[in-house]
């Protein structure tokens, strides 16, 4: 008899273990459930936070760049050497390709140097095409003539080093 008593008791015990332990489990699923939604809600807030931030650099570089034609064009004047008219000039994101006259390939050779070495806002000057031309000043005067065409990649103002020295050097020229 003590026999089944203890085999009774013990088996009410393991049976309350049992769905002590069910309990904990459902517990523990619900809180699972409830933190996998908040996961998600974590998930798109970092996804709008990405999203804003992508927003706020295009504004910066927007605001960084809006100068960017000004200093281009600024730069070409205080770079172009006497002798050399330039005929077209077509920005492509950040290159600038430019088409031009000039009285000499020297003069072609110099402003390639110019660009390349003097400039703050201009790099990598690439010569693609140079051939020889006439230019018609009258009718009895004809000039032998240089047509180029290059490449030229501008330097953009929201890179934090570059802008801070080439705002500096600007700075000092304008």
């Amino acid at each position: 008899m003590v026999g089944v008593l203890i085999s009774g008791a013990m088996y009410s015990w393991y049976l309350s273990q049992l769905e002590e332990q069910r309990v904990k489990n459902v517990f523990l699923q619900t809180e699972i459930t409830r933190l996998d939604v908040q996961i998600k809600d974590i998930a798109t807030l970092q996804a709008e936070i990405a999203s804003l931030k992508a927003r706020q650099n295009a504004v910066e570089d927007l605001q960084g760049n809006r100068n960017l034609p000004v200093y281009l064009l600024s730069e070409l004047v205080k770079q172009l050497p006497d002798g050399v008219y330039i005929n077209s000039l077509k920005q492509e994101n950040q290159t600038v390709l430019i088409a031009g006259i000039a009285q000499s390939n020297e003069r072609v050779s110099e402003l390639l140097r110019n660009l390349s070495n003097n400039s703050p806002w201009l790099s990598k000057p690439d010569l693609l095409e140079i051939t020889a031309g006439t230019v018609t000043l009258s009718a009895r005067d004809q000039r032998r003539v240089s047509n180029f065409s290059m490449r030229v990649e501008v330097k953009r103002a929201s890179d934090p080093k570059d802008a801070a020295a080439s705002a500096a050097v600007a700075a000092g020229k304008i």
